[in-house]
């Protein structure tokens, strides 16, 4: 089974990152169907492959000096007391697996397919204005209540949001990604002092984490190189390829 993580995250990871996911979102029906790891120690072990994995593409976007940019800091700013938010209410007070497949299959199929739509065929319009930023930290604080509720790093939410919005995915791609590591430290640390206080699993599959998480991190770097030498386009249709494919997983999912 580790070496099996290990597989997981390393294919997994060098497809994600280049958009700026880490590629949790994918990983998570994995541990559910083919690990069997039981809830809510999912979501932590999630969140910890995340903590193993992410350094690896955040050390090359960082001698790129893509870290830099004021959107990092607005992600983070945004992501981190929502993931502590996500963590208690995924404890004691979970939605259902069904509603959370729903709901991310209702917001990623359509965002996916408009990314994709929008970039084989540009509007002849003025693009849009990129948001605000008060608009970008409002959303990473909603991005991570839901990273912290289903140990996603949130970069599979906020790439095509942020992208079809007008920011470039060169600019998105490192700020997701730093966000999403900062978090699910946050994240793993928050559900290892809630594990405490109560009797059900909430503690994260360490070993099972740490072998996805290897996988992922030499994955992200190998991602994180490959990404300067793909175009725009090529990225975005990536972003788009990556929700539309993951909104079609949970929603079919969810509906058998």
């Amino acid at each position: 089974m580790l070496l099996g993580g290990v597989a997981a995250g390393l294919l997994i990871s060098v497809v994600t990152a280049p958009a700026g996911v880490s590629g949790a979102v994918f990983l998570l029906p994995v541990q559910l169907s083919v690990f069997a790891v039981p809830n809510p120690s999912v979501t932590p072990t999630n969140l910890l492959y995340n903590v193993v994995a992410g350094p690896g593409a955040l050390w090359r976007h960082s001698r790129t000096g893509a870290l830099r940019g004021p959107l990092v800091r607005r992600l983070v700013a945004g992501t981190l007391p929502g993931v502590v938010i996500g963590a208690v209410v995924r404890v004691f007070a979970l939605p259902g697996p069904t509603v959370f497949r729903v709901l991310i299959a209702a917001l990623l199929l359509p965002l996916g397919v408009w990314l994709c739509v929008r970039t084989l065929r540009p509007a002849r319009k003025r693009p849009a204005a990129e948001p605000s930023p008060r608009t970008v930290t409002g959303l990473a604080l909603a991005v991570g209540i839901v990273g912290g509720v289903y140990g996603i790093g949130g970069g599979s939410l906020l790439g095509p949001i942020l992208a079809g919005r007008g920011v470039p995915v060169a600019r998105v791609a490192p700020a997701a990604l730093a966000a999403t590591f900062t978090t699910s430290v946050v994240g793993a640390a928050t559900f290892a002092l809630l594990s405490l206080t109560i009797t059900e699993a909430a503690a994260p599959d360490w070993a099972l984490g740490l072998a996805c998480g290897l996988g992922g991190l030499i994955g992200g770097y190998l991602g994180a190189r490959l990404q300067p030498r793909l175009p725009e386009t090529a990225l975005r249709l990536l972003l788009g390829t990556l929700a539309t494919g993951l909104g079609a997983l949970y929603a079919a999912q969810a509906l058998f």
